[in-house]
């Protein structure tokens, strides 16, 4: 009689083996086997991070195993089983390799295909036709839509993480536990003590240091020194964490009505303003989309203030980018005084500090949150929604949408959520941060998040003028990287454009995204439909940019440039000037976070520029999703095209005082995941 020898693979996580029964059948072209008990309790097989080998033997050949079907019966307790895939030789010799990487709660059966990916049109048999459709009727009943608050993208309709369906789950929910994390971020920082003395307001810039943890020769030690320097607040615009928003001026706005004569001093070729502008090398940051966004109240006992400032910058004859002219509204008037380098010490100093914290409010809610998080999660209910597993786009995807949904989720659950951790030390908590999503959503189009393009429109892609961004240099490179890769698996799977054109199930994934996410907005410039293979390698490419590159460029850098209070200051608890020669030190340090506000800020960003134990970074498939041989060559060719975009950063980096390494492909995770 035939026989088949089935090899499965348990999960490595913790509490990923079973002690359960669990039952397999295999189903071929020729016929079905019977059920066959592969474990029972106590038998010690499916351990964490086993292999167990069974022979099946049936009365007679099954011809081509289509389908393999896993059932678990509970024992005593409910016992979840991670399933990584199964193995099946053939009595021909032939070994067939089952992609599963799901856990299998309860009482279940989950039925697989074999690791090939197949496009819908590759599915000859009824029986292949039918096990893909219950997949996605399934997986649309377990992931739906929902709004959150009004205007937001939508996410994932689960109130809490214990909600979520139990495959998209972090292994370990107390590991990203905000109120947890944040709490032993301060005691690993030594700084709980000061972690319940709001209204304590520190006693000098000296004083800020009790806090902020020394360590010799990084960025953050680097900041402390040198942040009251023109140098260092310009180059922050360039390759600090929010990278995004400055751009080359091409006309100076009515509404910021900076003459030659305030600025003349801080020109250093003998031209004009105009002059200066029509050469390339005036540069704006316009921080409108604060103005009319609410304060935070939800502390009786300190009002805190926010504001819109707009700051321009020149670059110099070392080309570096310095500010030259300040405004903190949006109102010009007697009242809104254009602050400049040649003012009093401390009132240029307390403009600059403005436009940090202004700064730090669109880094947080609007670069960090709305165009990474929220965004990634759209792709990831999308793709699950939509996409089979045996779908090659689907198997692309799935590794850059690891615990995204899970993040959010716990993110929603208590960090943004009302009475959240974002209230207690930000002054866009207590609904200023959900006004601003609201408003920046017009601005969430598709070209913004193409990298070259966004780039391009900020005016800011000559390298040649502008040398020193490395935060574009790098960000070509990796999305160059990832298109190729993206290019090389399409050609594998869509032969010609009408093969794109007619993959139904990828048209119902783009629109997915387009109704949905961009809530059908039709300025948002994303496709409704994709028809050529071009057109898919960049939709493609911009997913997994967005949810791996953006995401690292912009997260992982909070604690180097943000853990200075003073450089990047979560809350303002002053007004902004409304007159120039009034400034002291001791009104700048009342205007600055008190003592509970500035640890838990430091808490914060603290626990958020950490890498996951478990991390997985861009180019690492420890899960075989694709078992194809030449889709293999491509990871490997993609793998190589990364490690040398690593040497060159490393190389670039060498002896410099501010390494620039946050879209080093060996730093970016593959996924939103923190």
């Amino acid at each position: 009689m035939p026989s088949y020898t089935v090899t499965v693979a348990t999960g490595s996580q913790w509490f990923a083996g079973t002690d359960d029964y669990v039952y397999l059948s295999l189903e071929g072209t020729a016929g079905c086997s019977e059920r066959h008990l592969l474990d029972k309790p106590f038998y010690n097989d499916f351990e964490r991070g086993a292999v167990d080998s069974y022979d099946v033997t049936v009365e007679e050949d099954l011809g081509e195993i289509q389908l393999i079907k896993i059932e678990k019966r509970k024992y005593w307790y409910q016992d979840d089983w991670y399933l990584k895939y199964i193995t099946v030789k053939t009595p021909m010799g032939d070994y067939l390799e089952f992609p599963c990487y799901r856990w299998i709660t309860d009482e279940k059966e989950i039925v697989l295909r074999d690791g090939r990916a197949k496009l819908l049109r590759d599915d000859k048999t009824q029986i292949l036709k039918q096990h893909r459709r219950k997949e996605l009727e399934t997986r649309q009943k377990m992931y739906r839509w929902k709004e959150w608050h009004p205007g937001f993208p939508l996410s994932i309709d689960a109130h809490s993480h214990s909600d979520l369906p139990r495959d998209i789950q972090f292994d370990n929910e107390k590991g990203i536990d905000f109120i947890l994390n944040y709490s032993k971020a301060m005691e690993n920082l030594y700084i709980n003590r000061f972690m319940h003395m709001f209204q304590s307001s520190w006693s000098d810039f000296a004083d800020f240091e009790k806090i902020f943890v020394r360590i010799s020769n990084t960025i953050s030690e680097y900041v402390m020194q040198h942040w009251k320097e023109d140098f260092m607040f310009g180059y922050q615009f360039l390759n600090g964490c929010n990278p995004v928003l400055i751009r080359r001026c091409t006309e100076i706005p009515k509404k910021f009505p900076v003459t030659i004569d305030m600025v003349e001093c801080s020109l250093e070729r003998n031209l004009t303003l105009e002059e200066e502008v029509k050469q390339g090398n005036i540069f704006i940051v316009d921080y409108e989309l604060l103005d009319g966004v609410d304060a935070n109240k939800t502390d009786p006992c300190t009002i805190q203030y926010l504001t819109a400032p707009i700051c321009l910058l020149y670059k110099n004859l070392e080309s570096k980018i310095v500010p030259i002219a300040i405004q903190l509204g949006q109102q010009p008037g007697p009242d809104n005084p254009i602050f400049l380098p040649s003012d009093a010490t401390y009132d240029w100093l307390l403009a600059k500090i403005w436009v940090r914290s202004s700064d730090f409010h669109i880094h947080q809610t609007v670069t960090h949150l709305l165009r990474t998080h929220l965004v990634s999660e759209v792709f990831s209910i999308a793709m699950f929604r939509q996409l089979p597993a045996v779908h090659p786009l689907f198997k692309l995807l799935v590794p850059h949408m690891r615990f995204t949904i899970a993040i959010n989720t716990k993110a929603r659950e208590q960090l943004i959520c009302e009475c959240g951790l974002f209230d207690k030390a930000n002054a866009t908590g207590g609904g200023g941060h959900v006004q601003m999503v609201q408003k920046a959503m017009k601005d969430l189009t598709y070209s913004s998040l193409c990298f070259p393009e966004e780039i391009k429109a900020r005016g800011m892609d000559s390298k040649e003028d502008i040398p020193y961004y490395y935060y574009r240099d790098d960000g070509i490179k990796v999305w160059e990287a990832i298109k190729n890769f993206a290019e090389d698996v399409i050609r594998i799977y869509y032969e010609s454009d009408e093969v794109v054109c007619e993959d139904v199930e990828l048209q119902a994934f783009v629109k997915d995204i387009y109704v949905y996410g961009m809530r059908g907005v039709k300025a948002s410039g994303f496709p409704k439909i994709i028809r050529t293979r071009e057109k898919l390698a960049e939709y493609l490419t911009v997913i997994i940019f967005t949810t791996s590159a953006q995401h690292a460029a912009v997260n992982f850098g909070q604690y180097d440039w943000c853990s200075w209070i003073p450089n990047a200051p979560p809350t303002m608890r002053c007004p902004p000037p409304t007159e120039k020669g009034t400034v002291t030190i001791e009104q700048i340090v009342e205007s600055l976070p008190d003592r509970g506000r500035s640890c838990w800020h430091l808490g914060a960003v603290w626990a958020l520029s950490q890498f996951q134990d478990t991390e997985l970074f861009l180019g690492m498939y420890p899960d075989e999703h694709f078992v194809e041989k030449p889709v293999k060559e491509a990871m490997t060719k993609f793998r190589k095209n990364l490690d040398e975009i690593v040497s060159a950063i490393t190389e670039r980096n060498k002896n410099k005082k501010l390494p620039y390494y946050y879209l080093s492909p060996d730093r970016i995770p593959n996924s939103v995941a923190v």
